[in-house]
């Protein structure tokens, strides 16, 4: 420091700037998850030709179970907006207005993936309900570099030094994640002869993500539950 010209005492001013899409992880209650598993027992409609999933059972919700799901998922999404106010140090203009255009279940089997892709509409999340334990054994005992087995991955932006350019993560039961629906995302297949169920669902809005809201950010109660999350991330 002291080629800089920095005494001891003396305040380095440094700022980093948050870049890129925000991508937040939730744990959902256990009453969001029992009402999930009780609404894919209503789930008959093969899904898969609007997925890029390699998966063989995908499974639509009905209207009815997508009606139930929303409280909840509104819920998660208004704290996802809060902290996306708070990532871009700006608010809305207008606040977004939601509706859930389609919510699936998927039942991934031994070898089966999903390949690169996005979605449709302004948000998208995803949901593990159930992870075996074999499957937790073997991701593990994984030593490479990627996401693993059963891994999910998140790629934005081009590489290079200095630059993040993917997240990699291993679920856990109970784990959502919000993230942009246009944001480039893969599931790694594994080995273990097990079935890993989760929710998918896709979001759509009246109000752009970038629009600038003046007032009305996030109260006291929010602030709270926002640092205490963050904690346990």
């Amino acid at each position: 420091m002291k080629e800089l010209g920095i005494k001891p005492g003396d305040k380095l001013q440094v700022q980093t700037y948050n870049w890129g899409p925000c991508v937040i992880r939730f744990k959902i209650t256990e009453k969001f998850k029992k009402l999930l598993l009780e609404e894919a027992k209503e789930a008959t409609k093969d899904y898969r030709e609007n997925l890029a999933g390699q998966l063989d059972k995908e499974l639509g919700y009905s209207d009815e179970s997508k009606n139930k799901a929303l409280p909840f998922v509104s819920q998660y999404l208004g704290i996802y907006d809060q902290m996306f106010q708070q990532f871009r140090n700006k608010a809305y203009d207008k606040k977004p207005e939601y509706f859930m255009s389609s919510m699936w279940i998927n039942f991934q089997r031994q070898y089966e993936f999903n390949p690169p892709h996005d979605h449709d509409g302004c948000l998208s999340f995803v949901i593990y309900l159930s992870i075996p334990e074999k499957l937790k054994k073997e991701h593990a005992a994984y030593k490479g570099k990627s996401a693993g087995p059963g891994g999910i991955q998140f790629i934005y932006g081009e590489g290079g030094r200095d630059c993040v350019t993917y997240m990699s993560h291993f679920p856990e039961e109970g784990d959502m994640f919000i993230f942009p629906a246009w944001l480039k995302h893969w599931v790694s297949p594994y080995k273990s002869d097990v079935v890993r169920v989760s929710v998918s669902g896709n979001i759509h809005n009246s109000a752009p993500l970038n629009q600038i809201k003046k007032g009305e950010l996030i109260g006291e109660e929010d602030e709270e539950y926002i640092k205490e999350l963050k904690n346990k991330l």
